[in-house]
């Protein structure tokens, strides 16, 4: 009995039919735009396929598929960066009256408290409209670096040499975007 191995393009498309809805919901949540996170995912695709003879399986299809992704998702953000010039490092002392040394909120300007049961898929459903509303009103430069911070969970170090920006910009540009996200959700919301 003859044994069939899939070819190359057969392989590929399996990837696609498998991975496809889940890449892009991954760059959905990363990017404001769906276009731009089709976009990515059809990027990822591409290079998927240019670097499919060097795909040696140390790491899953999936994981290989999500690195590829990630970095598409970087490079988009580093170029959004450098067409971006962060307002004055001098600017951001105005800012520290809403934040310690550790990055949390001075207590004279907590948010007020939101009552969000996320156990009622109704509500967290509305929360998540209204969350998604305010973030995209957000700079796009604010918005990657507070997706980077807070979704994916990267350190400022490490967002900072992604994006190729210093540390000041960075802290300019996440204490803004919470700021302003704050003040969104609590109009929005509240």
């Amino acid at each position: 009995m003859e044994t069939h191995y899939p070819t190359q393009e057969q392989q590929f498309r399996t990837w696609m039919e498998t991975h496809a809805d889940h890449l892009f919901q991954f760059a959905r949540a990363r990017v404001r735009d769906e276009d731009l996170a089709k976009d990515l995912v059809q990027e990822t695709f591409l290079a998927a396929w240019k670097g499919m003879a060097d795909y040696r399986g140390e790491a899953s299809v999936k994981n290989w598929l999500f690195v590829l992704l990630k970095n598409k998702i970087t490079d988009h953000y580093r170029k959004a960066h450098s067409r971006y010039v962060a307002g004055s490092v001098d600017r951001a002392v105005e800012d520290r009256h809403f934040f310690d040394e550790e990055d949390h909120w001075r207590e004279r300007c907590y948010p007020q408290s939101w009552t969000v049961d996320f156990s009622s898929p109704v509500e967290a459903k509305e929360f998540q409209q209204v969350f998604r509303s305010c973030s995209e009103k957000m700079k796009e430069a604010q918005h990657s670096v507070f997706v980077m911070k807070y979704v994916d969970g990267l350190d400022s170090g490490e967002i900072c040499r992604a994006l190729g920006i210093s540390p000041a910009n960075y802290w300019v540009l996440i204490h803004r975007a919470k700021v302003q996200l704050r003040a969104c959700l609590e109009k929005n919301w509240l």
